[in-house]
């Protein structure tokens, strides 16, 4: 008797346990062998905040969620398969699986007092599995056979487990355990006794799957990308990734002066290693020292980016008004997380918007501008920093926990395709130097950097004089200075692209969105579509200033509902701006992400 094929175009998988079972890792190892086999991925980690969550509880469970196939923008609501290794896991998860779908389990971890733990009948928890198609595995014993020879001390082999259901996934998918082996042979190259025992779980794993009859088979259809060489990038790499880029591309040495905060490190730790292109990571001892040293660094020449979350970014504020006087090119990165307060660490939000916009004392202008996926980042990165150099400001860029932490396949870009940067530096033969002197159009200031003799000038947190940058407590000039600056922002609107519509921009409804929400927010069109709804979409990177067109789009809809993971920040944000429209909200505010069901849902009402 051979085991059900099941042919589909997309798949969801989840893998949840403990925080020490290590699903994060046979999460990414798993997402980067779909890419590696040319499948379209996408991902979202979702893990506790403590280093050690209480063990079997449902506060304790660590999920990785990832989606692939053909046409995937989002990770998925739905699970199709759940690999569950505990009580505490199924019971968190039980509502995101479809009807329908795989559920396997460790039998082994399914004991009295793990129930107890996760606060759960077992008795009601059986009841549902009906509606799943039940796998019931001991998984932890089963590893335990596996690796009895591996010379391996009892805890070390326990935490296996995890690599024994990465195995039993892949023989569900037919998929190919050689990618992670490779992982392993790197990973443990001087540990090849780890090496070995590693695999041995992994390919123990797949051949127990393959012997169960109840055991489904997935075949998915392969994804039709562009060709190229891709790699899988999460957030905070191609975050880290793009400045570097644009430090080449301008021709600038790059520095990074951060503190450590979830969800931002990554960003940190990804610029410390890369030495062998010049970059220069400073971990400050708090989270001023890091944006001041990035200051200090800017005013020398240097590309400079400080990067943080949420709570950082208030203590950053007083900085960023510095930079914001002295017009000196900084990029200010918030990785921003549920808040307020300490809030939600590891738990997505989009709720940093106003902070960006407006958090500042005194009039100070700073453009803000929104990735969109993980892959990305790379692309807002690079932007981010042109706009820095090349109008001498500092710029904020947007991401969240959903972006940083989740991953894309990413095409690797050639570095002569990626826009030119024009650092406007003061020519070293001019005659004369005045620091504030602008271009006329641009209102961008020259840049002279120490060592370059006959361009000494006076820099700090006072006001300056119009041309000559000297300090100056006049009134008028005080308001003249104040409008130069808020109007070198207001220029580039100009600079910007034009805003863009997806979907049916005949509709009466256009959907608003900005940042991580956008797969979500695609995909809903998408398939609203197919079920006969036409909506248009308009999905916001640049933030401040709005794209130009932004008024002349929204006049021809006569409902525009904004969607955002906050209480309405971007839609009252709109009725600043553009006060002459009608704004309907939809908002979500539980550190997870949107679900396509729930968007889907809230349209059908205006429709």
């Amino acid at each position: 008797m051979s085991r059900k094929i099941i042919e589909v175009d997309q798949v969801v998988i989840k893998f949840a346990g403990d925080s020490g079972d290590g699903m994060q890792l046979t999460g990414t190892q798993f997402s980067h062998t779909t890419a590696l086999l040319g499948e379209d991925v996408s991902t979202f980690p979702d893990y506790p905040a403590e280093i050690r969550a209480p063990q079997g509880t449902v506060g304790g469970v660590s999920g990785f969620q990832l989606h692939f196939g053909k046409i995937v923008d989002t990770p998925g609501d739905y699970a199709d398969v759940l690999v569950a290794m505990n009580p505490a896991a199924l019971k968190a998860n039980i509502r995101w699986i479809k009807d329908g779908g795989t559920v396997i389990i460790d039998t082994d971890e399914f004991t009295d007092k793990n129930f107890k733990k996760a606060g759960c009948d077992p008795e009601k928890l059986k009841e549902v599995y009906g509606d799943f198609n039940v796998i019931e595995l001991p998984i932890t014993s089963l590893t335990r056979e596996s690796l009895k020879d591996s010379g391996m001390d009892a805890k070390s082999i326990v935490r296996s487990k995890n690599m024994f259901a990465l195995g039993v996934v892949y023989a569900l998918f037919d998929m190919p355990t050689s990618h992670t082996e490779d992982f392993f042979n790197q990973k443990f190259a001087k540990k090849p006794e780890l090496a070995a025992a590693n695999k041995k779980a992994l390919t123990d794993g797949f051949n127990s799957a393959n012997n169960i009859q109840s055991m489904p088979s997935f075949r998915v259809n392969i994804a039709e990308i562009k060709k190229g060489k891709y790699r899988n990038m999460n957030g905070n790499q191609a975050t880290a990734w793009g400045m570097l880029a644009a430090a080449e591309k301008a021709g600038r040495p790059f520095f990074l002066g951060s503190y450590p905060i979830t969800p931002a490190t990554e960003i940190l730790q990804e610029i410390s290693a890369r030495k062998d292109l010049g970059a220069k990571a400073f971990q400050a001892e708090d989270e001023i020292g890091g944006i001041v040293t990035a200051i200090g660094a800017s005013f020398t020449g240097h590309l400079a980016a400080t990067s943080t979350s949420g709570p950082g970014l208030a203590l950053k504020t007083e900085a960023i008004g510095l930079a914001v006087i002295t017009e000196l090119p900084l990029i200010i990165i918030d990785v921003q997380r549920g808040g307020p307060s300490t809030g939600l660490p590891t738990k997505t939000e989009q709720s940093d918007l106003f902070q960006a916009v407006l958090g500042r004392n005194g009039e100070a202008p700073v453009p803000v501008i929104a990735a969109s996926t993980p892959s990305d980042c790379f692309h807002f990165a690079f932007m981010a920093s042109k706009v820095a150099l090349e109008h001498m400001t500092p710029v904020l860029l947007l991401t969240d926990s959903f972006l940083a932490n989740g991953s894309q396949p990413w095409l690797i870009p050639d570095m002569k395709d990626l826009p030119e940067i024009k650092v406007p530096f003061i020519e070293r033969d001019a005659e004369t130097y005045l620091p504030y002197l602008r271009d006329e159009k641009t209102l961008v200031r020259k840049w002279a950097i120490p060592g370059m003799p006959g361009f000494e000038h006076r820099i700090g947190g006072l006001e300056k004089m119009d041309k000559t940058g000297t300090v100056s407590y006049v009134p008028e000039n005080h308001e003249v200075m104040t409008r130069l600056r808020d109007n070198k922002i207001k220029y580039l609107e100009n600079v910007y692209p034009e805003q863009t519509v997806e979907g049916d921009k005949n509709s009466d409804i256009l959907l608003v969105s900005w940042g991580s929400t956008y797969g979500h927010l695609t995909t809903t069109v998408r398939e609203l579509a197919e079920e006969g709804i036409k909506v248009a979409h308009a999905h916001f990177n640049y933030i401040n200033p709005l794209p130009k067109n932004t008024a002349d789009i929204f006049a021809k809809y006569k409902k525009i509902l904004v969607c955002e993971l906050n209480l309405g920040q971007f839609a009252g944000y709109l009725s600043m701006r553009h006060p002459q429209f009608n704004y309907l909200k939809y908002n979500k505010v539980q550190g997870l992400p949107f679900t396509v069901a729930e968007i889907k849902a809230e349209v059908k009402k205006l429709v």
